[in-house]
């Protein structure tokens, strides 16, 4: 039985008996030791409004989204374990803060609203769970529910409060931020919106009509530094030999860069480099010219960043000529779990070293002994590897090479299939 959110009447708040008090200290005991499917069916919830797209696809924004549900879940259930049955005190978590600030940018801050208010509904069918299992008294379970309806929707109405009162400064001061101008005239070219290439680069301090690379720089942790985002940014302008840059700080986790494309990244100089840097991860764009290629660059960045996301792929240096076949293959992600599925059978299961020895092996052509040399390993103990991978496969690899290669490069991006 589907079960919706009352809405509390207004008034004085409803009075608790100590009985009463003790079930609703002991239901936040529940709350605050959630296990993670109740976690997760909230956060499915908060993504469910078609709306959401945007903030789904972003592993940055979701991530931060992920961690403010959480933080505002522990307060109010903390909350109610030490004072149960008063009202609880507003608390708004730094990375919503930072969801907001990004999603203004955007101009989707509605977005905010309806996931927070359908996170609620989620939580409130949790709470009715828990409410039936403490007690079994009618009376007592309807002061329960009436206490607790009331004091979530205040606390979700207070954060609200504040998030509005939050985006109102925030606007007002981007307004006045010249970093701000920067970053809209850069959006502008990204989106295709007619520019004077020349005054723009002024405007920039970066040249339009070159050759580009670009790329996304990006933290997925809670204390993201910006001199750990500009740390990367100094080793990707290093690691292609050019002096000249344009960096926009896109949000208080991601920076957007560009470089001159004339000379090929070093990825092996750069990979090494980001190392030192734990936590950030980088995607760059296939370089192109002028300023459609500065825009394409971008955005296969982006693509290359969402990709990765979407497949929670613990990658930490890629560009998009890495992923491009994935990138296709992985719009449809059911479909693309299913074609895995199908083609490598009992493989797509099996140890990591068995799929990475069969993928190597394909990719240089079916020659064990050039495979066995990128492995790093002897090519007796590859040719064992590949046996024991081919048992595994629901039909003969020389009948499928194509098909069980592509599959293997998409498997190969998760976390399934680390690298």
């Amino acid at each position: 039985m589907q079960l919706s959110f009352p809405t509390p009447a207004a008034g004085p708040w409803p009075a608790a008996s100590p009985r009463v008090r003790e079930l609703l200290r002991r239901g936040a005991e529940h709350v605050l030791n959630a296990p993670a499917e109740w976690l997760e069916a909230i956060d499915l919830a908060g993504l469910s409004h078609h709306s959401m797209k945007s903030l789904a696809e972003d592993p940055v924004l979701m991530s931060a989204s992920r961690r403010a549900a959480r933080f505002s879940l522990i307060h109010w259930a903390r909350a109610n374990i030490e004072r149960p049955g008063e009202p609880v005190p507003p608390y708004m978590p730094s990375d919503e803060l930072n969801v907001a600030r990004e999603l203004l940018r955007l101009g989707k801050t509605e977005l905010l609203f309806y996931g927070a208010r359908a996170a609620q509904a989620a939580a409130w069918q949790q709470w009715m769970g828990i409410a039936f299992e403490l007690t079994n008294d009618r009376d007592e379970l309807r002061s329960l529910l009436a206490v607790a309806a009331r004091s979530i929707d205040e606390y979700i109405g207070a954060g609200m409060d504040i998030l509005t009162a939050f985006l109102r400064s925030e606007s007002e001061a981007q307004q006045r931020d010249s970093h701000v101008e920067r970053r809209e005239l850069v959006t502008a070219i990204v989106e295709g919106g007619e520019v004077k290439v020349a005054q723009a680069s002024r405007q920039l301090g970066y040249a339009l009509e070159q050759p580009h690379h670009a790329a996304v720089i990006w933290c997925e942790e809670g204390d993201t530094r910006l001199a750990d985002l500009e740390t990367a940014a100094s080793a990707l302008i290093r690691s292609s030999a050019s002096g000249q840059s344009l960096s926009v700080i896109a949000n208080a986790a991601t920076l957007w860069v560009w470089i001159p494309g004339q000379e090929p990244i070093d990825q092996g100089l750069l990979q090494a480099a980001i190392r030192k840097v734990p936590g950030v991860r980088l995607a760059i764009g296939s370089a192109g010219p002028g300023v459609e290629g500065f825009r394409r660059a971008h955005l296969d960045a982006l693509t290359t960043q969402r990709v990765l996301g979407r497949l929670q792929s613990p990658a930490q240096v890629v560009s998009f000529d890495d992923i491009r076949l994935v990138a296709l293959m992985t719009r449809d992600p059911k479909a693309n779990q299913r074609f895995v599925a199908h083609t490598l059978g009992q493989l797509a299961t099996a140890p990591v070293q068995l799929r990475r020895s069969l993928l190597v092996f394909l990719a240089c052509g079916s020659n064990a002994s050039q495979a066995a040399q990128r492995l790093h390993t002897h090519r007796n103990t590859l040719l064992r590897r590949l046996a024991r991978a081919q048992e595994l496969l629901p039909r003969p690899l020389e009948d499928n090479r194509v098909h069980v290669a592509a599959a293997l490069e998409a498997l190969n991006w998760t976390q399934q299939g680390e690298r």
